[in-house]
């Protein structure tokens, strides 16, 4: 059965209808008239909720459709409030009361509260059935069920300028233009067989353009030519279409530019009307989506070019020509105010193309620029000049399915320009009720597809790609941010408080609250706004009018940023908050969890890395629906093994005061894909051999369960328990000293991709040599080494699958230890990014030059398109004066040869 969920356009109605469908089971022991009537309710939702489905379809609603639409999404929000607290209520009952006279009392206290909490529900039912019924009627009475998918009012297709634009006023053009003829003229295989390349980008980038200037340079090849602009509702009879243009291009050489496909199901179909015909026929595609655009090249994906925004020159020259006719023309106190505009448009062609000609109509004043750089977000919305943009951005989000559109929504709560971490919003996601699950599906797995597919349809900017592949965050583009901010105000999705372009704040109940107090330290929450029924609050910064926490009981998530100043204080009311799943504390000013902590039962994730707290709390074991724990180098507690749940547990200390059977239930944590550990234990504690006995008996446990990824913050030798860990994908380790045995024990790690090895010496100081013989999967290798020696040497066919490398050499003596500085660095034939750190310490600049000038012949051999970073460590402390520990003379006859 598929999984509750909450989203934009439905409200709560997905899980509200879940949880008075169990509320209606025996569990619950419920009064018969509160059944039938709870039974009405869950009817008349249903009857509701296939409503909102089939409206939120609807392109472009009309107003009366819009607030039934938004009155039923608020009802549900309302109605599940009161059904979580009744559902906690009643759930919470202990199976272990005392016995005595202590316990009889107990136990007639409780029959008391039941009766008058089921007599409170009962009550409760009553009033929300009088609003659903006043819902249904106005329904009835306004007849909203005449409503009915209508065409988008974009009557005229918003690319059509593209095809106009002259060429002289194209900026910045002419270098992807060359590239993407490159790749049609002389992409895979012969000259003669059919080439397919693929555009691809954000709305707005400049496809159409970029793509109508190759046709233009190329038209004149070709015989048969053709720009088709496709579009995500097209329907044809197809077939018929098919048959004749294949029958048509049989035997000619042609050349089609097919203009924005939203599918791999309409290329599929597209595809067949272009034969194969060995006439050097070309077809260039354009598209918002990465999976598209590879689709349509497939098996060939280097023929897809991806589409980036301006540079800042090109971005300052286009804005400026649109908006004076030259950049040498513009106003110098213009000058501040023109560099905030562009930066909000982030070299998104169209919008600094938009905003131009608004601007163009403006006086010139810089009152006037002003109050559009702050009010971009209304602008967009209310401005005819900046119909266009907005047509573009409604293009793209209406493609996008309920879930997803929610998920987007869902990041206006962030500043702009903020780094969002993907498995924070994941796990937020989830804590929300945005995930939906079907058969047994992981929800973070699933949620990772949500974020990936935005990313795909290049609705959000990718951070920082792993080893794996993954984003580990993403930002929103400015446009993006203020599109998707008006839509979640008037929706009544998020309140953002402290965001200057969204300055209208609703009156009455809010969801979702974001309080930006870096933008305005002096945010105050209205009177007249209905904070009790938040679900969310995220507060960025800190205020000294900061909101109690006891006014927002029915929060799911609770993500508090405020750095320095947030002190412990502000969490006494916290096991207040029952229905708590998320909770995100970054301030270095907390220092404890209050004992409490352990009545959220809900609670699901909790991160404390960035705060300083000393220890956990004894209660923490009872979160036992908790499977994430995020923390910076605090003690294993007692009672671990209670937490089955958990799934990430990272970075827990084991130290001399760690209990030896807590590191044994350890490995009763089945769950656990992710464990950081710091190994605080010497080597002359007599103790010690227990600990890493136990320790170890818990890790080859685990690691033959879930355990993917693990960090080892540790001063002694593991033993070689390692070569259980056949499913470990990432690890993080200390050790010292390194040597080849090491480097073969983990070379034997059969799916190990991430090796991070921190050391203090290589051992021996002639070097350590990777061999060919293991680390068939790795993609990163980072080492990091005080006394690194002669450092590591390579061989042919060591490391085959590594793309990214960060290792030091020491130039000190190197060329009597290494003679030719051959460290092997050219065998790693699949190396895209090498970062070499030069220790400097006691070395000659001419050693220092040699070794660099070495390692960058070594990657010259290498692909044209490897990043090399070479950097230098100690260079304050390279030898200027006195002898060299090589001889001058041989030193320089090395340098000659």
């Amino acid at each position: 059965m598929m999984e509750a969920v909450v989203c934009a356009s439905h409200g709560a109605m997905g899980s509200l209808l879940w949880k008075l469908g169990a509320l209606l089971s025996d569990e619950y022991r419920l009064l018969t008239r509160v059944k039938a009537e709870i039974i009405f309710l869950k009817d008349e939702l249903e009857s509701m909720h296939a409503f909102l489905k089939k409206m939120s379809e609807v392109v472009d609603p009309d107003e009366q459709s819009k607030r039934w639409m938004k009155e039923v999404r608020e009802l549900s929000y309302d109605i599940e409030d009161i059904i979580d607290s009744f559902m906690f209520s009643l759930g919470c009952e202990s199976n272990s009361k005392p016995r005595g006279f202590k316990g009889f009392v107990g136990r007639c206290l409780s029959l008391f509260t039941d009766a008058m909490t089921r007599h409170w529900i009962a009550k409760k039912i009553q009033h929300l059935k009088v609003h659903v019924i006043e819902a249904s009627n106005r329904r009835q009475r306004y007849k909203v069920e005449d409503a009915f998918p209508r065409p988008s009012r974009i009557s005229i297709d918003p690319r059509l300028p593209a095809f106009y634009t002259e060429t002289t006023r194209l900026v910045g053009i002419d270098g992807p233009r060359d590239k993407l003829i490159k790749l049609l003229t002389e992409g895979h295989g012969t000259v003669a067989q059919l080439n397919v390349v693929s555009i691809v980008g954000f709305g707005g980038l400049g496809k159409t353009t970029l793509a109508n200037e190759v046709y233009r340079k190329l038209e004149g090849q070709f015989d048969y030519r053709a720009f088709v602009s496709f579009g995500s509702n097209e329907s044809w009879d197809e077939q018929q279409l098919i048959n004749t243009i294949r029958h048509f291009l049989k035997d000619k050489r042609y050349f089609i530019v097919i203009d924005d496909i939203w599918s791999t199901s309409a290329w599929r179909t597209i595809r067949c009307a272009f034969p194969e015909n060995n006439c050097s026929s070309r077809i260039l595609t354009t598209t918002r989506i990465m999976a598209v655009a590879k689709y349509c090249c497939s098996p060939h994906h280097d023929q897809v070019y991806e589409l980036n925004p301006l540079g800042a020159s090109h971005s300052k020259s286009l804005f400026f020509k649109r908006t004076f006719g030259s950049e040498d023309m513009r106003p110098l106190h213009l000058k501040e105010v023109s560099n905030r505009i562009l930066k909000k448009c982030s070299g998104l062609p169209l919008a600094i193309i938009t905003i131009a000609s608004l601007l163009a109509t403006k006086s010139r004043t810089k009152e006037e620029w002003e109050k559009v750089w702050k009010s971009i977000g209304s602008v967009l919305e209310k401005d005819t000049e900046m119909e266009e943009m907005k047509k573009i951005l409604t293009l793209s989000y209406n493609d996008l399915p309920y879930h997803l559109k929610t998920c987007l929504l869902y990041l206006s709560m962030f500043p702009e320009d903020y780094e969002i971490k993907r498995d924070r919003l994941v796990r937020r996601w989830i804590a929300e009720g945005f995930i939906t699950t079907e058969g047994g599906q992981d929800m973070e797995e699933i949620g990772e597809c949500y974020f990936n597919d935005l990313i795909n349809r290049s609705m959000i900017q990718p951070v920082g790609i792993q080893y794996d592949g993954r984003a580990d965050a993403c930002r929103v583009h400015d446009m993006i941010l203020e599109f998707i901010a008006s839509k979640s105000v008037e929706e009544n999705f998020v309140t953002l408080c402290g965001d200057q372009n969204h300055k209208s704040v609703p009156q009455g109940k809010v969801r979702r609250l974001s309080l930006n107090y870096y933008a305005r330290d002096d945010i105050m929450v209205p009177t007249n706004m209905i904070v009790s029924n938040v679900r969310t609050l995220t507060t960025f910064g800190h205020s000294e009018n900061m909101p109690c926490l006891s006014n927002f009981q029915l929060l799911r998530v609770l993500d508090l940023e405020n750095r320095v100043v947030l002190e412990y204080n502000y969490l006494k009311d916290i096991d207040k908050l029952s229905h708590l799943r998320y909770l995100r504390l970054n301030s270095r000013r907390i220092t404890a969890l209050p004992e409490q902590i352990g009545e959220l039962k809900n609670l699901q994730t909790l991160d404390l890395r960035w705060t300083r707290i000393q220890r956990l709390p004894e209660s923490i074991v009872l979160l036992q629906r908790l499977t994430c724990l995020l923390v910076n180098s605090l003690e294993l507690p007692e009672g671990i093994r209670n937490m089955q749940a958990l799934r990430e547990f990272s970075e827990i200390e084991i130290n001399c005061h760690t209990s030896v059977s807590s590191l044994l239930e350890l490995g009763s944590l089945t769950n656990i894909r992710i464990l950081g550990l710091n190994w605080c234990i010497i080597d002359t504690n007599y103790a010690m051999k227990t600990y890493a006995e136990n320790l170890v008996t818990s890790l080859c446990k685990l690691g033959t369960l879930n355990l993917r990824s693990i960090q080892i913050q540790s001063c002694h030798r593991i033993p070689n328990w390692m070569e259980s860990l056949d499913y470990l994908t990432y690890l993080d380790i200390y050790l010292s000293p390194v040597d080849e045995e090491w480097f073969r024990t983990l070379g034997d790690l059969p799916s190990l991709l991430f090796l991070w090895i921190s050391s203090s010496a290589v051992k021996p100081k002639e070097g350590v040599i990777i061999s060919s013989n293991g680390f068939h999967c790795l993609k990163e290798f980072y080492f990091s080494c005080w006394e690194i020696g002669a450092g590591l040497t390579f061989e042919q066919g060591a490391m085959p699958m590594l793309e990214k490398l960060r290792v030091p050499f020491n130039a000190h003596g190197v060329c009597s230890l290494h003679g030719v500085l051959d460290f092997g660095i050219q065998h790693l034939s699949s190396l895209k990014r090498l970062q070499v750190e030069i220790v400097c310490h006691g070395a000659r600049l001419k050693e220092v030059e040699a070794l660099e000038e070495a390692v960058k012949n070594a990657a010259s051999d290498l692909s044209d398109e490897l990043s090399l970073e070479v950097r230098r460590w100690d260079e304050e402390e390279i030898l200027k004066d006195g002898e060299p520990k090589l001889a001058e003379e041989e030193f320089d006859t090395y340098l000659e040869s």
